[in-house]
């Protein structure tokens, strides 16, 4: 990174999207090729649209790194090197990745170029990071199952760069580690082709303890609400974070802009006034236009404080539920 101050890293699913997140005030976006990415379902970009964001990013002094955050089978790792080869020569800050021998592979043909370790690759602590570092990693993105403290504890004890979701969907399962699409219908989360079953109605039936389990009606048991960090960007960024990612590469221009502007207004308060006490202070108008962009019955704030509980569910309705007008 450019200098010391924390990051705010954008989600691009396309080119109205990519605008939104750089004139909205994104220090850094993330966009996937045509391949390889984790959501394939996105416009995503070519090789031609994505030289024009990079060249159109660098001139606004904003970073541009490429998702390639899938696994790669051995018949496909000429054309995803070849994808790597294109973004390197169109002056890509970054290759975010899941695959430990793409990884490699990168690391050894393209030294100089910045290797991020996708929040896929389900990296949760101290062990797993020191081994990115001996590899070569410059970046991981810490599973979104970490309580503040032990962000804190891995960031002052790697030299790596700590990034961190801040803002948008949450997994059920540990990040990339849900086979559960794969299994029901074919379409590998790890492949970028998630069908998102954990937002399906479900029953709960079974035994505990021997004893059946009275069965319950039907209900969105596995579906998370979005997380919303906002009102801990300060203890995140104290906490040693550089970089801070906004989810949502399948989410409209709309809710990009939105997210990205309102999390830039209050990054920049902190950065510009450390230690004020009206930091912590959000404007109730920025929390409405954050939950009408997009929520899930509320948000929470994930696993920061450590498990909540069913205060993380959205067990009535898994999709957008606007906000309440009366």
């Amino acid at each position: 990174m450019g200098d010391s101050r924390p990051e705010l890293l954008a989600p691009c699913g396309d080119w109205d999207a990519f605008l939104a997140a750089v004139e909205n005030g994104a220090d850094a976006v993330y966009m996937g090729g045509k391949l390889f990415n984790a959501r394939q379902y996105a416009s995503n970009f070519d090789g031609d649209k994505l030289e024009e964001a990079i060249n159109y990013a660098h001139i606004r002094d904003v970073r541009a790194y490429l998702t390639l955050n899938t696994l790669v089978s051995d018949s496909e790792m000429k054309a995803a090197l070849d994808l790597v080869e294109e973004a390197y020569l169109a002056g890509i800050d970054g290759i975010i990745v899941q695959d430990i021998g793409m990884a490699s592979l990168v690391k050894k043909l393209f030294p100089d170029l910045s290797l991020h370790a996708s929040t896929q690759m389900a990296i949760h602590n101290l062990e797993g990071v020191k081994m990115l570092e001996r590899l070569g990693f410059d970046r991981v993105v810490l599973a979104r199952e970490l309580t503040l403290e032990e962000i804190k504890n891995i960031a002052q004890n790697t030299s790596l760069e700590i990034e961190v979701f801040v803002h948008g969907a949450l997994c059920i399962s540990y990040s990339g580690q849900c086979l559960i699409s794969s299994m029901l219908g074919g379409r590998s989360g790890n492949r970028g082709r998630c069908a998102q079953p954990c937002r399906l109605p479900y029953q709960l039936t079974g035994y505990d303890r021997g004893k059946a389990l009275k069965e319950s009606s039907k209900a969105y048991l596995l579906s998370p609400k979005d997380i919303c960090l906002i009102e801990a960007l300060e203890d995140i960024v104290k906490a040693g974070v550089r970089s801070l990612k906004i989810e949502g590469r399948m989410k409209s221009p709309e809710y990009v802009a939105t997210v990205v502007r309102i999390y830039r207004k209050y990054l920049d308060r902190i950065l510009d006034n450390p230690g004020n006490n009206d930091n912590a202070k959000i404007e109730q108008k920025d929390l409405k236009d954050l939950a009408q962009a997009f929520n899930r019955g509320g948000f929470s704030r994930g696993y920061l404080k450590g498990k909540a509980g069913k205060d993380m569910m959205s067990f009535e309705k898994p999709k957008n539920w606007g906000v309440y007008l009366g």
